[in-house]
């Protein structure tokens, strides 16, 4: 069994000079659910974006702010065109989320999470 998610909405940047952080709430991963594959992919539509999107993990049950960690090959970085972008990671992780930084303009779409 497989779930699909939207694991963020539509945002846009305010359009001005700001830079702007976002991080999004926690989603079941994999190990909540206590898969044994760990296999995820996660897909980003952005649009006329500039800044950074990756993806954190955790392994604990009730995490803490000290408990994420950035998932390596899931990062995006400063796209003009509109377009999506798919990454597979593997990893028992029992929660994830959407870490933005360094936004300075466009917009995210959406991003949805597969596992």
């Amino acid at each position: 069994m497989s779930n699909s998610e939207t694991i963020l909405s539509a945002n846009a940047h305010p359009g001005d000079s700001s830079v702007q952080t976002l991080v999004g709430e926690k989603y079941k991963g994999d190990g909540y659910y206590g898969r044994s594959d760990g296999f995820h992919t996660v897909q980003y539509d952005v649009a006329g974006f500039s800044g950074s999107i990756d993806i954190q993990a955790t392994l604990a049950i009730n995490p803490t702010s000290n408990d994420w960690f950035t998932v390596t090959g899931t990062n995006l970085t400063s796209v003009i065109d509109t377009v999506t972008h798919m990454y597979n990671f593997t990893g028992n992780y029992v929660w994830v989320r959407v870490n933005i930084t360094n936004w300075s303009a466009g917009t995210v779409n959406s991003i949805k999470l597969n596992h």
